[in-house]
């Protein structure tokens, strides 16, 4: 029996230019038309999609080397997602009630190529940890930093989605200690009783100096640095001879009010650097193409074992997805924050 499509579905817009930071009010759920799959497409109903800092970046007109378009007024966001195959081009490799994912996400359908979707397998026992920017960590600290047994870790921005599974990581692969930041105080707490931080530094606090210098008297062999700014200023001076630093992340420059969210400045120490022997690299997943399936089987056994878990938000509803960017603008979601859409 051939699926009965729905006449029309329902997208997020950008509306409008922000000025700093966007919020609901720069955004709207629209209904439009829903077409069937032409040759060589596949009809995806999307049950979750990412909310991610990178929009900011995307929307605020500074993508440039990034390898996503920019978004402009009257254009849907976009971005990872997972849903269920509806409906299929004939050939298709794909039938329905196949489970996939692919970046249009901030939309109830997606219609795309095949070959923009890829199945999920049963690699992850839950779809939404697919949506984990674990591979991120994993791919910097595997492949830039090459965390040693007996390494001190710092962690910047511990609490989003790349630090809420960093310091799990970084200790599986041989970390005698982790240390993190965040924020909040409350987010801190968290991060040492539930996801074993050994210390966990709240900028503002007091300087950032002394805090890692009370956290590792010693000094620090590896970064992985998600926010850069006076976090990435301060891991300079505490590096250690040979330390290895893997920059994932530039949230100082996308989570300001003032600016683009295209720009991170930092000023940091390079005679440092240099008398130091610190390598500073950044992590790109294009450069990585093995790390994601690498990632993903090396998480589901993680997972499975209890040896590492995914904290996540599920943010219920299409018309809380604006707001839920805000929120993660704002710093008031713990780990991964992730809108779901309900069955139809």
């Amino acid at each position: 029996m051939a699926t009965v499509l729905p006449a029309t579905t329902r997208e997020i817009l950008l509306t409008d230019n922000p000025v700093g930071l966007p919020g609901p009010a720069h955004f709207t759920v629209v209904e439009k038309p829903l077409s069937a799959p032409g040759p060589g497409q596949v009809l995806v109903r999307n049950r979750y999609f990412l909310v991610f800092p990178g929009l900011r970046t995307l929307i605020g007109g500074q993508a440039d080397g990034v390898p996503l378009p920019r978004i402009h007024v009257g254009d849907t966001l976009f971005g990872p997602a997972v849903g269920e195959v509806v409906a299929a081009s004939a050939g298709s490799s794909f039938r329905p009630g196949d489970t996939v994912t692919h970046l249009l996400g901030w939309r109830e359908h997606a219609l795309l190529a095949e070959g923009d979707c890829a199945p999920l397998g049963d690699a992850l026992p839950d779809p939404v940890a697919h949506l984990s920017s674990g591979s991120a960590a994993y791919g910097a600290l595997t492949r830039l930093a090459e965390v040693r047994a007996g390494d001190t870790v710092f962690i910047t921005g511990a609490a989003g989605g790349v630090g809420s599974l960093a310091g799990a990581l970084a200790r599986l692969l041989g970390a005698t200690r982790v240390i993190g930041s965040t924020r909040s105080p409350d987010k801190a707490e968290r991060l040492r009783a539930e996801l074993g931080y050994d210390v966990v530094l709240v900028p503002g606090f007091q300087s950032l100096d002394a805090q890692l210098a009370a956290a590792a008297p010693e000094g620090i062999d590896v970064l992985l640095d998600t926010v850069g700014g006076e976090q990435l200023t301060a891991a300079v001076r505490a590096a250690r001879r040979g330390a290895r630093f893997a920059l994932v992340g530039a949230l100082a420059g996308q989570l300001s009010p003032h600016g683009d969210g295209g720009s991170a400045p930092a000023e940091i120490d390079t005679f440092r650097l240099v008398n130091q022997s610190v390598s500073l690299c950044g992590y790109s997943g294009m450069d990585h193409p093995e790390v994601n399936e690498e990632w993903t089987k090396r998480f589901g056994q993680w997972l499975r074992s209890g040896e590492i878990t995914f904290p996540h938000v599920r943010v219920p509803g299409m018309d809380r997805a604006p707001s839920a960017l805000r929120e993660l603008f704002e710093g008031r979601h713990f780990g991964t924050v992730v809108v779901e859409l309900p069955p139809r």
